[in-house]
């Protein structure tokens, strides 16, 4: 990869972050799609490239967030959450490889990774639009947060996004969060998932091939994004973040179709 493809690499991980620390989505569902549109790398290295960045974003949010005695992340119910998500981090990266070892051409991998992004954002965006007049829940059980946390990490890590929107759907529902407190409580969750999911591909030897200098470009992008869309996010309230996250929404829905036909249907 050449350093022109990294610096654009690294401007797509900067501005992607900015978005994700603001909504609370971690930005790899933005980056992943997006890399995937250059065809620049192959889909597993994207995979991996666009979790370590969305690790280092989330990480720098949750600790800074934290370190400021911000009382934004509900522990009691982002905590069991977390650890379901961590589980599910890493049965996720062994779905994705079973996928990627059963795919007859590589492309295909990639092609199911964008229609289910495809699927999963669509269903989200809906949900964002007729929001008001839906009844939320209020969970409490450790269990049942346990369960939901395995299923968000199995689809972040399989789809390689980190987070997503479907984060922000299930805080919103299942625990009744505003907007704000949904995006901090999100990234808390993406930190434990995608920390285990880089801990299970570093055990297993899956780490596929990239230039070192890129993923260092790309890890700088996802800090300086995530410091910049936390003050961002400061200034907003949560009208704005709201449209904000419905005109990304959109985007991602177009770009993963694209990619589902070019990878599956060209």
């Amino acid at each position: 990869m050449t350093i022109l493809q990294s610096l654009l690499f690294f401007l797509v991980s900067f501005f992607a972050s900015v978005v994700g620390a603001i909504c609370g989505i971690g930005g790899g569902v933005i980056i992943k799609p997006v890399l995937d549109l250059f065809g620049w790398a192959s889909v597993s290295a994207i995979s991996f490239l666009s979790g370590c960045t969305v690790l280092a974003m989330s990480f720098y949010s949750v600790g800074r967030s934290m370190l400021a005695g911000e009382r934004t992340v509900d522990l009691r119910t982002g905590t069991p959450l977390a650890i379901g998500a961590a589980i599910g981090g890493v049965a996720g990266k062994q779905l994705f490889a079973a996928v990627q070892a059963a795919a007859p051409d590589p492309d295909m991998v990639g092609g199911v990774q964008a229609v289910c992004l495809a699927l999963i954002t669509l269903m989200t965006l809906v949900y964002t639009l007729k929001k008001d007049g839906i009844r939320t829940k209020k969970i409490d059980s450790a269990a049942l947060c346990l369960t939901i946390g395995l299923a968000l990490g199995i689809m972040s890590s399989f789809l390689g996004i980190g987070g997503g929107p479907i984060n922000l759907v299930v805080l919103f529902f299942f625990f009744s969060m505003d907007t704000k407190t949904a995006a901090a409580n999100s990234l808390y969750v993406i930190l434990f998932s995608q920390i285990t999911s880089l801990l299970a591909t570093l055990a297993t030897h899956t780490v596929p091939d990239f230039a070192v200098h890129t993923l260092a470009l790309m890890v700088l992008g996802g800090i300086g994004g995530g410091m910049v869309g936390r003050k961002i996010n400061a200034r907003l309230d949560g009208r704005a973040v709201d449209k904000l996250f419905t005109a990304l929404m959109a985007v991602i829905i177009a770009i993963s179709v694209y990619n589902a036909w070019r990878y599956l249907g060209a």
